[in-house]
């Protein structure tokens, strides 16, 4: 699966995640995570991506990927498993850009709904995942590390042009 959405000139781009992307990719997992994702991990998300299963993409600033991002399909539910931004480029809209791109490609693959699970006190990311429809609905104790509480949160309707109308609002605002 191949994706490209049209982005403002000397903007990020995204492609897809391949093997050659794995060493930055685990670069900045390491800058962010206690526990971060293995290369095994990771080689396994690349594998199912070739059975429709995953999709995982790269973000780019110039020649530099400062960031990442993956989906998991399950039936009519796409969950994002990782959004990870290299933290010299936090704040900068590069964590706006995979949503934009992950939604859309939910929304591709006929997705009706998309779920993530996200740090307790991961107020930027919660404050993100907002502003793209999605809203708390659980609690997963203990999910981090076996210490930090893990808020599930859910954005239903992602095949509604309601949907499409938030998406296309939040394009034009990062302009």
């Amino acid at each position: 699966m191949s994706f490209m959405r049209e982005r403002p000139v000397d903007a990020l781009t995204t492609e897809t995640m391949r093997r050659k992307h794995l060493r930055r990719v685990l670069e900045i997992e390491e800058q962010l995570y206690p526990r971060p994702w293995t290369p095994r991990t990771f080689a396994s998300e690349l594998q199912q991506m070739r059975n429709g299963n995953r999709y995982y993409l790269v973000a780019y600033v110039g020649d530099s990927m400062v960031g990442y991002g993956g989906l998991m399909f399950s039936g009519d539910d796409a969950h994002i498993t990782n959004i990870a931004v290299d933290p010299a480029y936090q704040g900068r809209g590069v964590a706006t850009e995979i949503m934009l791109d992950l939604c859309t490609i939910a929304r591709d693959r006929g997705c009706t709904a998309m779920t993530l699970e996200v740090r307790h006190t991961n107020v930027a990311a919660q404050n993100l995942y907002r502003r793209f429809g999605f809203v708390p609905a659980g609690v997963r104790k203990k999910y981090y590390e076996n210490t930090d509480d893990a808020i599930i949160m859910w954005a239903h309707g992602i095949d509604t042009d309601e949907f499409q109308q938030r998406l296309q609002l939040i394009e034009m605002r990062r302009s």
